[in-house]
């Protein structure tokens, strides 16, 4: 027989018996973003390397079958999170688009058998949240190692990775290399990211400007990538906090190398769709000489206020 489990009953809150079940509607219910992604092989590389996804992922309940009176139990409620993620490969004409390709496919796998998806964020929750990303990154980071060193056609082969997951007006993200992610809001540009470069380094110890960076000839380094370190890469993760209005924007380099920040959000201003924005931003990469593969992703957030 099986060994009974002893319930606290004090820890359990009875509503009275004429209450109807009235689920906590949560911030995340209420949110609705728009979407927005284009994504261009550029003017002189054969192939892209570039891979994205955006998705969705929450929990529900239907009520099927009931002999309670109606309006005591509710037919349907859902809740749900959004996740956008670009990775840009590198090594090689088959080894970038393989990696970038399963760094999206392991890190689906993942979500699809993970048994808790975190939909609410407290304390507790966020940090777990944060957690997992960076134990993501390091598992991906050994999967690639491991498929390099049984392939020797895939031999250094390696992908940044950008990774944005909200619930509600709750925003978490993981990042490795070179992608961005940013916030436009109220007409200006933030970047919430930083380059894991060899000129932004040089930067940040003081060596050089942050104006020099931009065409600094080792903007293109990588001082971190995922690939080729068994396991031992360390993302940068961030906790943000969303307002109604925000669009979060995330990239390859091959927007950012080409297009300067400040045109970046001009075209945003000028452009409130996602999809046209998104179009328009991968144009002007193109027009600038598309000298890689460019892919841009953009939410769109509408948060209503919660009295």
């Amino acid at each position: 027989m099986g060994q009974e489990r002893d319930i606290d009953t004090a820890e359990i809150e009875l509503p009275p018996l004429d209450t109807p079940v009235r689920p906590t509607v949560p911030l995340a219910t209420l949110v609705e973003v728009e979407f927005g992604a284009a994504s261009h092989a550029g003017k002189v590389r054969p192939n892209n390397e570039d891979h994205f996804i955006v998705f969705r992922l929450g929990r529900a309940l239907d009520t099927l079958l009931t002999n309670l009176p109606a309006g005591e139990v509710p037919g349907h409620f859902s809740e749900h999170g959004y996740a956008m993620v670009v990775a840009d490969g590198m090594g090689g004409m088959a080894g970038g688009e393989v990696a970038s390709r399963t760094a999206i496919k392991v890190g689906l796998q993942v979500v699809l058998d993970e048994v808790k998806w975190n939909l609410r964020a407290g304390e507790r929750e966020a940090q777990e949240i944060l957690d997992n990303m960076s134990q993501y990154v390091r598992s991906l980071d050994f999967t690639l190692t491991e498929q390099a060193r049984f392939d020797k056609s895939l031999a250094g082969m390696g992908t940044t990775l950008t990774l944005a997951y909200s619930i509600g007006a709750d925003l978490f993200a993981a990042h490795v290399g070179d992608s961005r992610l940013y916030v436009f809001r109220g007409g200006r540009l933030s970047q919430l990211t930083r380059d894991h470069t060899v000129a932004q380094s040089l930067a940040d110890a003081g060596e050089i400007t942050a104006a020099e960076v931009a065409t600094h000839r080792q903007r293109h380094v990588l001082t971190s990538a995922i690939g080729g370190n068994a396991g031992l890469v360390k993302a940068d993760v961030l906790r943000y906090r969303l307002q109604d209005g925000d669009r979060l924007l995330m990239c390859s380099d091959g927007l950012t190398d080409l297009v300067a920040d400040a045109r970046i959000a001009r075209l945003l201003a000028a452009h409130d769709k996602p999809q046209e924005a998104c179009e328009k931003l991968v144009e002007a990469a193109l027009d600038e000489g598309g000298r890689d593969n460019v892919t841009v992703l953009l939410g769109r957030y509408s948060i209503p206020e919660r009295k």
